[in-house]
């Protein structure tokens, strides 16, 4: 199929009524009905973003395509698409979530762990049957309305949410996966993620967001919300493999407490343009934050990353570690700051981007920047771009590996740092293999 071409025409977003947020509120909870209306408001109140604005510089925000999408509708007596479930086969898993669309069609959890309390549901029906675990944590604490203009069109009118509880305690050795599948062009859908991991539990959730190829926009509008509880160990995979033609959208926000892990790692390797928004805040003593990204672009893909590291306590660490591979005339950017608190002295923050440019026309902007207000600590950024190094393709080649083996392998090389820092080997090995299709 064609691929989509990028226009930019004045965006007002259609699509996104007053009367939508009312079709959707009804027959909900009477607290989220409140909590979607107060975000439409701010939604309202808060400007669209433009290029005047720092954290969007480079990325004009008529490439999304607002104007072209129609919001997603309900399809009564929707199938599960064989396609979509094929992305299970051969994978483990502990439980299982799959969009279509606006809706939520499967929802599948181990017997034993529901016994120990864990909760996978739709998101709608969880606000209904379990508000005392969802009304605090959705749209609050990580990702409130008053984010960006984003996050409050998000709050007010999600349609596909998946909520994952895990009590104090509970370890689950096989990940939970969330895939959110789209098959119908000129749509627009808000998937929303919450995930609770409670003091001293384990959990890992790979959420994956895969559709063909389509040949007019297609937008997903997201927002991600993780929470991991004293001493909890959270792991979050995002893997973005849209076709071509898809606008991605994602806004990610992580609270670690008090000697927590909270690690993610974000892929970007479909759509047309894709904008990601991740901020992490550790907010106890000894949390640990490990943040990692990989992308690799070509044609005319746009990937767009925004990401801060917040450190309000003392003695918290994080370490960020993004690289990027791009060919063709593909287009990327990261833009990182790590905020120091006056009062979180023995912070230890760290952040990298590199960048391998793989052909002449391939473009890479890298901004890491630091923020300290406090001064017992250890912070450091860097940052790099570069062609790739004919000198070691050579090598390569000359012992008899064709150019495009001997590229494929430098690339492999170069992601492998970040790869190796992912203690899922199952999911280390997926990744691998998505990786591998694209470069191919």
């Amino acid at each position: 199929m064609a691929e989509a071409t990028l226009t930019a025409a004045e965006p007002t977003g259609a699509a996104f009524t007053r009367d939508a947020l009312e079709q959707l509120a009804a027959g909900e909870a009477s607290w989220l009905r409140a909590r979607r209306a107060e975000a439409w408001n701010t939604f309202e109140d808060l400007p669209l973003p433009s290029t005047r604005m720092e954290e969007w510089r480079y990325t004009d925000v008529r490439l999304l395509g607002l104007d072209a999408v129609t919001l997603a509708e309900p399809r009564p007596g929707a199938q599960l698409p064989p396609a979509a479930l094929q992305r299970f086969d051969g994978k483990e898993y502990a439980g299982r979530a799959l969009q279509l669309g606006p809706a939520i069609l499967l929802v599948e959890l181990d017997d034993e762990l529901r016994r120990q309390g864990v909760i996978l549901a739709d998101l709608r029906q969880a606000a209904r049957d379990h508000e005392a675990l969802v009304e605090p944590n959705l749209a609050t604490r990580a990702l409130p309305a008053t984010a960006g203009k984003f996050a409050a069109l998000n709050a007010a009118l999600w349609q596909a949410g998946v909520f994952l509880y895990v009590p104090r305690g509970v370890r689950i050795d096989k990940p939970i996966r969330i895939l959110r599948w789209m098959d119908e062009p000129g749509i627009a859908v808000l998937p929303r993620t919450l995930v609770v991991a409670e003091d001293g539990s384990r959990v890992a959730v790979v959420e994956e967001f895969a559709s063909p190829d389509f040949d007019r926009p297609t937008l997903s509008l997201g927002a991600v919300e993780l929470y991991a509880g004293s001493a909890a160990q959270l792991h979050y995979v995002a893997l973005q493999a849209w076709g071509r033609g898809v606008r991605h959208v994602a806004t990610q926000r992580t609270i670690a407490g008090r000697d927590a892990a909270l690690d993610t790692l974000v892929v970007n390797l479909g759509a047309s343009v894709a904008r990601v928004d991740h901020a992490a805040a550790l907010v106890g003593p000894g949390a640990r934050s490990d943040m990692l990204g990989l992308y690799f672009a070509n044609g005319d893909q746009h990937f767009d990353m925004n990401t801060r590291q917040d450190h309000t306590v003392p003695h918290a660490s994080s370490d960020l570690l993004y690289k990027g591979a791009l060919y063709d005339k593909a287009r990327t950017v990261f833009r990182g700051i790590i905020k120091v608190f006056p009062k979180a002295q023995r912070t230890d923050a760290y952040q990298t981007n590199r960048n391998l440019l793989l052909s002449e026309r391939a473009e890479a902007t890298s901004l890491p920047n630091l923020e300290i207000e406090a001064d017992d600590v250890r912070c450091s950024h860097a940052s790099t771009v570069g062609h790739l190094d004919e000198d070691e393709l050579f090598y390569i080649m000359s012992r008899g590996v064709p150019r495009a083996e001997a590229e494929r392998l430098v690339v492999f090389g170069f992601f492998g740092e970040v790869l190796d820092r992912l203690p899922l080997p199952a999911v280390v090995d997926e990744l691998r293999a998505a990786i591998e299709r694209k470069i191919r």
